[in-house]
This record gives structure tokens, sequence and C-alpha cells, in this order.
């Protein structure tokens, strides 16, 4: 397996979603080099990231948003085979820009890992429930979600 230690530039693709052992995986989308020369269909690459440190893991959980830009550091693993992401193990991460703060008018259904969130324009609390309807309970605010669910994962053994 070909591995690289290097920084890469991109925006996260969705909300970074809780793992396992303290863990935090997010999808980055990079833009190709040169892209001005390139055809305008050109496909962006995703590269799956992965983070085990703490200050790196809390800062995904409760401060990135999908939208923002990031440069990451860490080794990067070509895929195996063609067709699958590359994965690259965070251990430094630095936000270039942030993403305007959405809106929300309605209702919006959004999924953490094996969970499933309900976002309401009109107020801030966030129900939250498992991937198979198991009540989660109610956080107080999107910020919240991250610590309720780690709860969770705590009183009940990881899995949801």
């Amino acid at each position: 397996m070909d591995t690289k230690h290097c920084a890469v530039d991109g925006w996260v693709d969705a909300i970074p979603v809780p793992g396992p052992r303290a863990t935090v995986t997010f999808d980055l989308v990079v833009r190709p080099a040169g892209i001005d020369a390139l055809d305008d269909d050109a496909p962006d690459t995703i590269i799956t990231c992965t983070s085990g440190d703490p200050r790196i893991t809390q800062e995904l959980l409760n401060g990135i948003q999908p939208g923002d830009l990031l440069r990451v550091t860490g080794t990067l693993v070509q895929p195996p085979t063609s067709g699958e992401h590359a994965r690259l193990t965070v251990d430094a991460l630095e936000v270039l820009d942030t993403a305007l703060v959405p809106v929300l008018r309605e209702m919006v259904l959004d999924r953490y890992g094996d969970y499933v969130v309900i976002f309401d324009g009109d107020t801030d609390a966030v129900p939250v429930f498992t991937a198979h309807g198991q009540w989660v309970g109610l956080a107080d605010n999107p910020d919240a979600i991250a610590t309720l669910i780690d709860i969770h994962e705590r009183v009940n053994g990881g899995d949801a």
C-alpha cells in the first residue's frame, strides 16, 4: 500500500461523524490542480479523512460544518482498488475559510453515522434517534448533538 505524508486543502462535504474509539470521520472534496485548464465537468477528488486526536476530534464535531474550507495534514493512503476513496489520517487541521451559516426554513432530516436528527427552523432543540428509530434524546441546540450521541454510546456500549 502506498502512503505519503502530505497537506491537502478541500471543502468538508458533510457533517463530520463520530466513530469508534473516540475518532471522527469526514469527507474532504478536493478540486483538481489547474482547474482553470480543465473541462467544466472534471471530477473532484473525495478523500475520506479520519482523526483520533482529541483536539482535532473536538473541533470537527463542534466547530466544522459542510462547506468549510480546511487544510488537513497527515498520512495519505491510496485506495487498494480503483473507484475507492483515498484515506487520510489527520494529525493537523487548519480552518482556511468558513461556510455561510445555513438558515433553516422547514424541517430537515440529517444523519450522523448511526444516528438521525431532525432540524426544525422554528426551534433550536434537535430530536436525536438511532437509525433504527430508538429515541436517544433532545439536544438543546445543534452544537449539543455530538455530546448527546457520545453519552448515548457510553451508556449503551457504542453501538446504535
